[in-house]
């Protein structure tokens, strides 16, 4: 237990958040250090006569403002102060480097002449609303109708009244949290996945329980053993292509994490950026439970990344309060951006840039299967990542290191791991270079891994 306690004659209601006011100055004034243990809820209670729930939630506010971390058997500790969020690609664009940290779509000219010719032809076909007009209801309802013919393509046979576009999947994302879970109630994700959950829900105030995985994705009797000793509001799924560790989940096991969404009255959010790439998938979650699942997707990483319209899809009790979330953060989707896309939905753009994508990287992961042809790794034939856990032998911050030292830049796990410690794995993107570069990459990262690690070279 720490020296430093906290003043009980100082607590006020609510008592929780006080309390978390008084270690969050203990640990900005330096009373508490970094690194330093705090005091074990059960005695931390019986010292301060509280329950050990409102320490609970006390130390779960100090989680969400990032200044203390739990590991299970371990404790609370203050954590090292620095930014709270690190993105887990490479970000000064080094032109010497090799960068297989950034998960994007296959990008050639092919791909800017049809957005060149786009811009070119938006003069013919834009309505003057798109332009003139402040009002989303006047503007939309032929986007949310194309919106819907799509979406239908993708197994998913919504409303167009249920639609509403968004300036990306991550913003559709961060509008389905606030209607969804909304501050101080849990979302429940996998353990390890895509590095904006957790960073994410601190800001909205949202508390994270991490729940185990398989090979197969979140396991239903872990969400069920969660959901039966918390109050969980929802639970976030990336199906089709997780990122990061590429799971596609089996349609039975959909089922069965719906069998318990419904056994405890649970939200599901569905992101689904990748899944229009994998030409036999699943059926989404959202047709499996509509009445429950917010379905996100959108075309950056599928079609190019300039194309940022997301789409996300409600059931009716949602939809008005996801609208409502859009006109007080956004407003509204950028109107140019989604002519684009409407435009190309109609005349077949979007399915041409999406059969070329899948074409192209059918290529790149043969290239993958080829140069990783005696490692371990999870990948699909038609994905943008691959998930390549690492041996024991091989620290993860120094395998990402020793690959950056000699040219090639790799994402760590440890941006994407619930409990912010590494889990010895690095995700290497495919789309992001060229074919001759991607090979030049693979082969050096394969020949660290067969190779004796070095443990003199220091990280980077």
């Amino acid at each position: 237990m720490t020296i430093w306690q906290p003043d009980a004659s100082l607590l006020r209601r609510p008592v929780y958040v006080s309390l978390a006011d008084q270690i969050s100055a203990a640990i900005k004034n330096g009373r508490l250090a970094e690194d330093e243990k705090l005091p074990a809820h059960r005695d931390l209670a019986y010292d301060l006569k509280l329950s050990i729930q409102t320490i609970s939630k006390a130390y779960d506010i100090l989680a969400r403002r990032g200044l203390v971390s739990g590991e299970v058997g371990r404790g609370t500790y203050v954590k090292p102060s620095g930014p709270s969020f690190q993105p887990p690609y490479m970000t000064d664009g080094s032109a010497d480097v090799v960068d297989l940290s950034i998960v994007t779509p296959v990008c050639t000219q092919r791909q800017l002449d049809r957005m060149k010719a786009a811009l070119h032809s938006l003069g013919d076909v834009m309505t003057p609303a798109s332009a003139l007009s402040f009002r989303p209801n006047t503007i939309f309802p032929r986007h949310n109708d194309a919106a819907a013919r799509w979406l239908a393509t993708l197994g998913l046979k919504v409303s167009s009244q249920n639609v509403l576009l968004t300036n990306g999947s991550s913003s559709a994302f961060t509008l389905a949290l606030m209607s969804a879970v909304g501050p101080g109630a849990i979302l429940a994700a996998e353990e390890v996945c895509y590095h904006v959950v957790r960073p994410l829900a601190d800001y909205l105030g949202i508390r994270v329980r991490a729940i185990a995985t398989d090979a197969d994705g979140m396991l239903p009797e872990a969400l069920d053993e969660a959901c039966s000793h918390e109050e969980i509001r929802a639970i976030t799924l990336q199906p089709n292509l997780a990122n990061p560790t590429a799971i596609l989940m089996s349609e039975a096991r959909r089922h069965a994490l719906v069998d318990v969404a419904r056994k405890h009255d649970i939200a599901i959010i569905e992101v689904d950026v990748f899944g229009p790439l994998i030409s036999n998938r699943p059926r989404p979650v959202a047709a499996l439970a509509p009445e429950r699942t917010i379905y996100v997707t959108g075309f950056s990483k599928v079609t190019l990344p300039g194309l940022r319209i997301g789409y996300v899809a409600g059931p009716d009790h949602l939809t008005a309060t996801i609208a409502n979330r859009q006109l007080m953060t956004t407003w509204m989707a950028t109107p140019v951006v989604a002519e684009i896309a409407t435009l190309w939905l109609g005349d077949g753009t979007i399915d041409a840039l999406v059969t070329w994508q899948r074409e192209t990287l059918r290529a790149r992961n043969r290239i993958v299967s080829k140069c990783f042809e005696d490692l371990s790794y999870r990948a699909h034939p038609e994905g943008l990542h691959v998930w390549l856990p690492l041996s024991p032998d091989h620290d993860e911050v120094a395998f990402v290191s020793q690959a950056r030292a000699r040219g090639v830049a790799v994402a760590p796990s440890t941006p994407f791991s619930l409990s912010g410690s590494p889990v010895g794995a690095v995700r290497i993107a495919v789309g992001a270079t060229d074919e001759d570069a991607l090979r030049k990459g693979l082969d050096v990262l394969a020949s660290l891994l067969r190779a004796a690690p070095d443990r003199n070279i220091l990280s980077l």
